[in-house]
């Protein structure tokens, strides 16, 4: 699947094909609904997800972008956010998550922090109804392919913006970023071969190929550079 949807994303010309990747998503995980929530620095805002129209405007008008303590709490944070661990006790948080539950949306959410450049800031969500137990075991089984597919789909969406200028990075390959999202996560060079079933020359390979377009001087540059422009998120 993440090979088809790597596919389907370098052909992704518009905004629309964005959203009609989350549904693709959606329906190959069997979840409730997939979004990419995206902000710029002038604060514009935009949606690529399956989340009901209706609840997208009603959200933007309510101005729960300044509330939400999905967006609020994955500012703070460059790890993935398990929404259940976030704080819902504000009066306005339980309103806002009471009325999305009216409009459709789940109360499991699993959402990753990304980053571009000149103060671009993403969400990519998973969202669904069922339990606690069974929500574990689906993000634990996924997080490596969500990790993956929430880069893309921000370094897609930064084409997308008129003004990007020359700051954005070149694309590094699906095996590049796991290369670097693994080292950054603190494991070892033989532990990140294993990981990804090649070997540690190979490994070397691509390591060394991000290094070079993120003009890095070395490995741990290149994953500080990756960090800091949000090629990768940890």
């Amino acid at each position: 699947m993440l090979e088809e949807f790597i596919n389907r994303m370098e052909r992704a010309e518009t905004r629309d094909d964005l959203t009609e990747l989350t549904f693709f998503l959606r329906d190959h995980y069997g979840i409730a609904h997939v979004i990419y929530h995206w902000v710029n620095s002038d604060g514009e805002q935009y949606g690529a997800g399956t989340y009901p129209v209706e609840w997208a405007k009603h959200y933007i008008d309510s101005g729960y972008l300044r509330t939400d303590p999905v967006v609020q709490g994955c500012f703070q944070r460059f790890h993935p956010v398990e929404w259940k661990r976030l704080d819902w006790s504000s009066k306005a948080a339980r309103k806002m998550m009471e009325e999305a539950v009216q409009f459709g949306i789940g109360h499991q959410g699993y959402s990753i922090p990304l980053r571009g450049p000149a103060g671009q800031f993403a969400l990519f969500t998973m969202n669904d109804t069922c339990d606690d137990a069974a929500w574990a075991a689906f993000t634990t089984e996924n997080v490596r392919d969500l990790m993956l597919i929430a880069h893309y789909f921000n370094q897609k969406a930064l084409t997308f913006e008129p003004d990007r200028g020359e700051s954005v990075p070149p694309p590094l390959s699906p095996r590049e970023s796991e290369a670097l999202t693994y080292l950054a996560l603190g494991y070892s060079r033989a532990q990140v071969a294993e990981l990804i079933s090649i070997s540690e020359h190979t490994l070397r390979v691509y390591v060394e190929s991000a290094r070079f377009k993120l003009g890095a001087m070395n490995t741990t540059h290149a994953v500080a550079r990756a960090l800091s422009m949000g090629v990768i998120v940890v």
